[in-house]
């Protein structure tokens, strides 16, 4: 009996494994499927044109994949303007804000998360209530500031004005409040300062939040255009945004190099946001769920 009974269940769960995917479930994938693609078209059309030629990319109908694909537009791009210059200090600029912002958000959030003073709900809202001024109207007074401190054409002057952020200090905040208090409550009795309990508790763990904080303020600053535009002259001083701009020729658009620049410009965030797409998503999810 026993042995029928075992063949039976190995049947069964057999049977469960060949079993076809639920209707619902395959026109679930399909449906996801045809987005991923949807949204993923202009950037795979932008790398599909940037190994055409000029001629090629003007035929009709407009081709979707090259005949004769070639490197040149690369090299084009590599001659026409200093891409690696911008490269460098995109990331020089974006690593700035993104190490101010942790520091400012996470000493902001933990003020508003553990320490107790008069005033702390009204002045945590008042500080939420900056992300409803929009940033184009804070442009004049931090050009004039910057202009004043002579931090034109300067790294200090394309990061410093972000390196505090009311979302990164909210999205922080919420991560803090996770913590038991109890945590809180054991480390003042054993003698922990305010610093350390930040640095050895609340630190590490909150590592999703802080991962999600880093790699928003990175992709934001290293996609920025009008205010590096508007604070850099010197060529050598601008960033990747402002470079490609500059191969957007007056006589001719060659959409040739253009894509291959944008390509160039993309694959770093494209890397990042694919290594990191695990804490953020932890990141922005925590603290949704209660218990």
């Amino acid at each position: 009996m026993t042995t029928t009974a075992v063949s039976r269940a190995g049947a069964i769960a057999i049977q469960r494994e060949r079993r076809p995917l639920p209707i619902r479930k395959a026109g679930s994938y399909v449906l996801l499927a045809v987005v991923a693609i949807l949204v993923a078209f202009p950037l795979l059309l932008a790398l599909s044109y940037s190994f055409m030629s000029e001629s090629e990319i003007a035929t009709f109908p407009p081709p979707v994949l090259p005949m004769h694909p070639s490197l040149d537009n690369y090299q084009k791009v590599l001659g026409a303007i200093p891409i690696g210059r911008y490269l460098l200090n995109s990331f020089i600029v974006s690593t700035a804000v993104v190490i101010g912002q942790l520091i400012t958000a996470s000493l902001a959030a933990y003020a508003f998360s553990f320490l107790v003073f008069r005033g702390r709900q009204v002045l945590f809202f008042l500080f939420l209530s900056t992300l409803m001024i929009p940033w184009e109207a804070t442009i004049i007074p931090n050009y004039m500031t910057i202009r004043t401190l002579g931090w034109l054409d300067t790294y200090q002057g394309l990061a410093v004005p972000f390196m505090a952020t009311a979302f990164g200090t909210f999205l922080l905040r919420q991560a803090f409040m996770q913590i038991p208090r109890e945590l809180w409550d054991a480390a003042r009795i054993d003698g922990s300062t305010t610093f350390r309990f930040l640095r050895e508790v609340v630190i590490p763990l909150a590592r999703p939040a802080l991962g999600t904080v880093a790699i928003y303020g990175f992709l934001s600053t290293y996609n920025q255009y009008f205010w590096p535009l508007l604070i850099t002259n010197e060529t050598l001083m601008r960033t990747t945004q402002v470079g490609i701009a500059q191969l957007r020729f007056e006589e001719s658009l060659r959409w040739g190099l253009v894509m291959a620049g944008v390509i160039m410009v993309a694959v770093p965030t494209l890397a990042l946001l694919v290594l990191g797409q695990r804490q953020l998503i932890r990141g922005l999810t925590a603290g949704a769920v209660k218990g």
